[in-house]
């Protein structure tokens, strides 16, 4: 089942939002783009309870059973070059022993979302170079649209 995040699932999000460091290759070391914050679970609770309460933010779970095990959150923004209407993904992580269908699903979901409020485009993001992820976004009609560069400082 594939719902809006509700308040009995923040400790599971936050829990999903943990487990998505892992599962992307980050440790409060090193990632794989060089790019690394400690996780702080405050700040996890923060972005849930944000994306759960602003109306032009989504907090998508992905809950068979009713438990999470699958979450997408989003952004929808004029951009500032012009009126134009985005939604960008803020983070998107499935189970591994739940992933599937559900991706497909989620998909459909925050696009769905994305188009009620109007925005002509719908941004997702990844981290590193996983092909199956691209092929994924390819599939589903995303193209590359920019190339993000990151210097420590």
């Amino acid at each position: 089942m594939i719902r809006e995040a509700v308040e009995r699932d923040r400790l599971r999000v936050v829990q999903l939002l943990k487990d998505s460091r892992a599962g992307a290759g980050f440790d409060d070391i090193a990632g794989p783009t060089g790019f690394t914050f400690p996780f702080v679970a405050a700040y996890a609770e923060r972005m849930f309870r944000e994306h759960c309460a602003d109306p032009n933010s989504l907090c998508l779970v992905y809950a068979p059973e009713d438990r999470p095990q699958g979450v997408l959150m989003a952004k929808a923004f004029e951009h500032m070059f012009g009126p134009v209407w985005f939604a960008q993904e803020t983070l998107w992580w499935i189970d591994p022993a739940h992933r599937g269908k559900a991706a497909v699903q989620m998909l459909d979901g925050y696009e769905a979302w994305a188009k009620v409020r109007s925005c002509a485009f719908a941004g997702m993001a990844g981290m590193g170079t996983d092909p199956i992820v691209a092929r994924l976004y390819l599939r589903r009609g995303y193209r590359v649209a920019e190339t993000n560069f990151l210097k420590a400082l």
